[in-house]
C-alpha cells in the first residue's frame, strides 16, 4: 500500500469525509452499543463543527486517490489541540498508514495535544499508546477521566504529549 498522505479537506471532500464519517461511528457502536438514527446515520455533530467552527479542522486521509480515513482537531487556538476523532478504514489498518497519519496532523500544529479512547478498544489501547511514544518518545502521560453528563459510562482514557518540540520536564510517561 503506498503512502498515506493528509490534508486539511475541503468542501469537495465533504461527501467522502461523510461516508468515512459513518463507517467511523459504526465501529464505534461496537464499543458503545449506540444505533444509528431511523434513517441510518449516526451523530455528527462534530464532524459538522469541523468544516463550519473557528477552532476545528477536518482531515481527509488518502493512498494515491482513495480515501482510506479521517481526523477531526479541534481547540486549534488553545493551549492544548484535541485529536477529536481518528479513523482509519479496515483494509489500510496495520500497515503504518494511522501512525504515519497522526504524525502528520499533529506535525501541523506543534504544542500540546490530547486524544480520548475506551479502555474496551483493545486496538485503540495498543495505537494511542505506540502513537504517543512514536511522537513524544516516553514523555507522554495517560488518565482516566468520567465522561461529562454520562456517570453511567466507565471514564475514558486519554493520552497526553507534546509534539514538534522538545517535551517539558514533567511531562513524563505514566503507567
Amino acid at each position: 500500500m503506498s503512502d498515506v498522505s493528509v490534508r486539511l479537506a475541503t468542501v469537495d471532500d465533504r461527501p467522502a469525509v461523510e461516508r468515512l464519517w459513518l463507517m467511523f461511528r459504526h465501529d464505534l457502536s461496537e464499543f458503545s452499543e449506540v444505533l444509528p438514527f431511523p434513517d441510518g446515520t449516526f451523530r455528527k455533530e462534530r464532524l459538522e463543527a469541523a468544516f463550519t467552527e473557528t477552532g476545528w479542522a477536518p482531515y481527509l486521509l488518502t493512498c494515491g486517490e482513495r480515501p482510506v480515513g479521517l481526523a477531526v482537531v479541534r481547540a486549534l487556538a488553545e493551549p492544548t489541540r484535541v485529536l477529536n476523532s481518528f479513523f482509519v478504514v479496515r483494509g489500510a489498518r496495520r500497515a503504518g498508514i494511522g501512525l504515519s497519519a497522526v504524525q502528520q496532523v499533529v506535525a501541523a500544529h506543534p504544542g500540546r495535544w490530547e486524544v480520548a479512547f475506551q479502555d474496551d478498544n483493545a486496538a485503540a489501547v495498543r495505537f494511542w499508546r505506540r502513537a504517543a511514544t512514536e511522537v513524544a518518545g516516553e514523555a507522554w502521560s495517560e488518565e482516566r477521566r468520567p465522561v461529562p453528563g454520562r456517570p453511567d459510562l466507565p471514564p475514558d482514557v486519554w493520552i497526553s504529549f507534546r509534539a514538534g518540540a522538545n517535551p517539558r520536564p514533567g511531562d513524563g510517561r505514566a503507567s
